[in-house]
């Protein structure tokens, strides 16, 4: 989510200066422009609120006034604004000049809106309108809500934070919450005495208010759009680096701000090169990141402008636990959420039609400015994983465009998902590998400063980068974003002349359903090489042909920046798999993946996808080795019907993958490659899923440990021992886990276990895990964490559970994400009857808009019924060979 920078002070703490914006804003008002969407009438604009909330933390319930100045621009029957779990009290709307008109509320539940109707039509002009409400503090991440916890000292406490993206801000005011209506804010709280209050903006101001209480007066915000207001209140801490002219932060609970060192660190070391890429500085005067305990099962951080908010999970460091690919997850959340702070909150998209432009660009940006300052991460690899995430969905019947219409709350809160975010960032990739990095770059900078504190849609990007000289990037961009699949490029002939290369091309569409629908076409900007060779571009539209310097295995994607899957002649590829060492890192990466998906789409033997795995010798990167488990992990989940041919699978991996374990060891070495780590991760998790013999037996032999030495299993491995255990568990196994979960010490430890419970292999103890999750004991936002874990197993079963307790489910979950909770549990599953349940389930609880996510579900499940019937007997039969 995205961008945020606040200052939370103590009570007591001095006020701190604002910093003056880098450009100038705008004073008018401003509101939908022509052609974009609005749920709202046309005619009245605001520019600025004046908020004040006083939040009765322990009763759930707060009180609030806002004061807006509000510009008619026509006449206007009644003033409606967005409101939703609002309650009302006095209304009045005061002329620019003339006496205060009291006005009648009338809240429509349904529309999530409140009609303000004061006796006779509204005449343009400007007014100020001032509001007396009240609202709920929820206990799952929707509007204002309450977070509660144990500290370190053991006691109970409970927090309170914001969560507004995307249609959210109007359960916390009643305002205009469309991201097209821009405004300013002034906020302030009425909170108890000694407590720290968060804002988007420093505190301005505090006033003792008497009996325990304070004012809390944030400064005034920049112009930014309803979502990305924030408050947050607690006991509270703050750590502070300065990044040049601004002052980041870490925002914890009472001493855990050392867990978030590497947060700080990394957004110290960020900003200054986004300040640099962007061309514009940061804005505000500080930026912070407010980590809070608890958990969504939806969502991880939010961008709210100089205060970013990030569940612990995602931000704290343990080093009794946290692993090293958790550690460079914590970084690039860090760094896709400060992304946000340009791309989405200084540039915000005028409609959730184009909500890629926040999200995809962040998560582009991400990779990019890690891989620029932690280099021996090799991030760019991690691109490809991003890609068959995005293409896993954009094969399916079900898919999307990237730009993709928004009308309802519904289909605004389903938008995000790996087609806005993986496929966003897998075209973006593309269109500056087309433009050249320089091109690209110029071409932000303008659409920065032409757009500062406004609003865009997509077109309004490409035409900057155009005309920043990259030369027919409109039109390719439009056909990726505009419409939804995946180009197929085929080579239909590859003939050696003279030392060079020339393939003849062909365009077809990849799918996994729809293999005799009408292809798509694209103008598909193609990169090919020869191992060695020097790589040459085309543009493909069709048919086309393409001349490569030097003979012999070829690349049709060189790099992997393009969003097409490569289907070569079976030649090919197995020159490729006797070459393997000889391909770069990114290409090595790509064609395993995407030759495993031409695979399990039918368009070539899943064998030759095997042979490329096949062919990753020993020595290669720890990078690239650290994929092959995931497909013989994949290899053994679509097997699960024949105990004999699984049983081959773990032979194999067995054989393949433990000499390159026993060489790392199951513990780090001082000196070892920063890859190591993950890869080390991989190869133990794989295995001990399979049930290895030799892992199985090390992680049994850990846990025991236990008994003696409670420190045993501390270090970054710590989970995945403990994830091995929780899935091969008996019942005394099971009850030690859980007498361990009961035992922690804190709230990022204790969910951490409760959810491990879940992942149990036994169904019986799947069951009480079940049962577990309805209870008090594992907290209101670690349950439904539990129950996800039972739907990666035992699917039917999770399904079956949350029917049966809808309502208690629903309760643990965000409101924001209820029509697509059980089309996550039930996704993964390979049982034809799922699909017949998942669209019962649709077809009584939700409306066509709402079940998008359902359908894409049900499309999912029915493509790996049909995949695994299919490939059965070629995957039996490779394995067969391997022994």
């Amino acid at each position: 989510m995205s961008f945020a920078k606040i200052l939370p002070l103590l009570i007591a703490a001095a006020p701190v200066a604002l910093a003056t914006p880098a450009l100038a804003q705008s004073a008018a008002p401003t509101g939908p422009a022509a052609g974009i969407t609005t749920q709202l009438p046309h005619g009245a604009v605001p520019s600025h609120y004046t908020i004040e909330v006083t939040p009765d933390a322990a009763n759930l319930r707060f009180t609030g006034n806002t004061v807006i100045d509000v510009t008619v621009t026509q006449t206007m029957p009644q003033l409606v604004l967005n409101a939703a779990d609002l309650s009302f009290g006095d209304v009045t709307l005061t002329p620019s000049s003339g006496r205060a008109i009291k006005g009648k509320a009338t809240v429509d539940a349904q529309a999530q809106t409140v009609s303000l109707d004061f006796g006779k039509p509204v005449a343009p002009g400007n007014y100020r309108l001032a509001i007396a409400y009240a609202g709920v503090i929820n206990q799952q991440a929707n509007g204002l809500f309450a977070l509660d916890y144990t500290n370190n000292d053991g006691q109970a406490k409970r927090a309170l934070f914001t969560q507004f993206e995307a249609p959210d801000a109007r359960r916390f005011v009643p305002s205009w919450d469309e991201p097209s209506y821009k405004a300013t804010f002034d906020l302030s709280a009425v909170i108890p005495t000694g407590l720290m209050a968060v804002g988007n903006m420093p505190v301005k101001s505090t006033a003792d208010m008497g009996g325990g209480k304070t004012r809390v007066t944030f400064g005034t915000s920049p112009k930014m759009s309803t979502y990305l207001l924030f408050f947050g209140l607690g006991e509270l801490e703050r750590a502070t680096k300065m990044a040049g002219q601004t002052e980041v932060g870490v925002i914890t609970g009472k001493g855990n701000s050392g867990k978030a060192q590497l947060a700080l660190d990394a957004s110290a070391s960020i900003l200054p090169y986004f300040n640099d890429y962007f061309g514009v500085p940061f804005p505000l005067p500080k930026l912070d990141n407010v980590a809070g305990p608890g958990q969504s099962q939806f969502f991880s951080a939010m961008e709210n402008w100089g205060a970013i908010f990030t569940f612990e999970r995602a931000l704290l460091v343990d080093p009794r636990f946290t692993s090293e690919a958790t550690k460079r997850r914590i970084y690039e959340t860090v760094a896709h959420e400060m992304a946000h702070q340009w791309f989405g909150d200084l540039v915000t998209m005028a409609w959730w039609d184009d909500l890629w432009l926040n999200e995809g660009f962040a998560s582009w940006m991400a990779t990019k400015v890690t891989d620029k300052l932690q280099p021996d991460w090799e991030m760019l690899l991690t691109r490809v994983d991003g890609r068959e995430a995005a293409m896993s969905l954009d094969s399916l019947a079900t898919t999307h465009p990237v730009v993709q219409k928004v009308t309802t709350v519904d289909q605004v809160n389903q938008a995000f998902d790996a087609i806005t975010y993986q496929k966003g960032e897998a075209v973006i990739t593309m269109l500056e590998g087309y433009a050249g990095e320089d091109a690209w770059k110029s071409g932000i900078q303008a659409y920065m400063k032409a757009h500062a504190y406004g609003n865009t849609v997509t077109d309004d990007l490409w035409k900057a980068v155009e005309g920043a000289g990259a030369k027919g990037l409109v039109s390719i961009a439009h056909d990726f974003t505009s419409q939804p699949g995946i180009p197929l490029v085929k080579v239909d002939s590859a003939q050696c002349r003279g030392g060079q290369t020339v393939l003849s091309l062909s365009q077809g569409e990849f799918s996994r359903d729809q293999k005799n629908k009408t292809p798509l076409s694209w103008n598909v900007p193609v990169k090919a090489q020869t191992i060695g060779g020097e790589a040459q571009r085309l543009i493909l539209q069709g048919k086309g042909q393409v001349t490569l310097p030097g003979c012999g295995a070829y690349v049709v994607n060189a790099g992997q920046t393009g969003y097409y899957r490569s289907l070569y002649p079976e030649a090919n590829v197995k020159a490729l798999a006797k070459h393997f060492t000889k391909l770069a890192s990114i290409d090595q990466t790509g064609l395993l993946a995407d030759n495993f998906a031409l695979g399990l789409g039918g368009y070539q033997p899943i064998g030759l996808a095997l042979d490329l795995v096949d062919a990753v010798p020993a020595s290669a990167s720890p990078a690239v080795l650290a994929e092959v488990p995931g497909y013989l992990g994949s290899a053994y989940d679509m097997l699960e019907s024949d105990k004999a041919a699984q049983d081959r699978v773990v032979a194999y991996s067995s054989r393949k993958l433990t000499p390159v374990l026993n060489a790392i060891g199951y513990d780090a070495k001082a000196g070892e490659g920063s890859q190591v780590p993950v890869l080390r991760s991989a190869l133990i998790s794989t295995l001990g899923d399979m049930g290895d013999k030799a892992v199985v037996a090390e992680a049994n032999r850990r846990f025991a440990a236990l008994d003696s030495d409670p420190t045993a299993l501390d270090g970054p491995l710590r989970n995945v021992w403990l994830g091995i255990i929780a899935k091969n568990a008996d019942q005394a196994t099971w009850d030690k886990l859980r007498a361990m979960a009961k035992a922690a010490k804190t709230d990022l430890e204790k969910s951490t276990l409760y959810a491990l419970l879940g992942g149990a292999r036994d169904e019986k103890l799947a069951a009480q895990a079940l049962d577990l999750a309805l209870t008090d004991e594992p907290g209101k936002t670690t349950s439904a964490a539990i129950i996800g874990q039972v739907g990666y197993a035992h699917p039917m079963q999770a399904v079956d559970f949350v029917l049966a307790h809808r309502a208690q489910y629903e309760a643990l979950i965000d409101v924001s994400a209820r029509s697509q909770a059980l089309a996550r549990l039930g996704g993964g599953s390979a049982d034809p009857a799922m699909a017949t349940k998942l669209d019962a389930y649709a077809t009584q609880y939700l409306t066509p808009e709402s079940r998008k996510v359902v359908d894409r579900a049900i499309a999912s499940v029915k493509t790996r019924v049909e995949t695994r019937q299919r490939l059965k007997a070629p995957l039996a039969s490779w394995f067969a060979g391997k022994r």
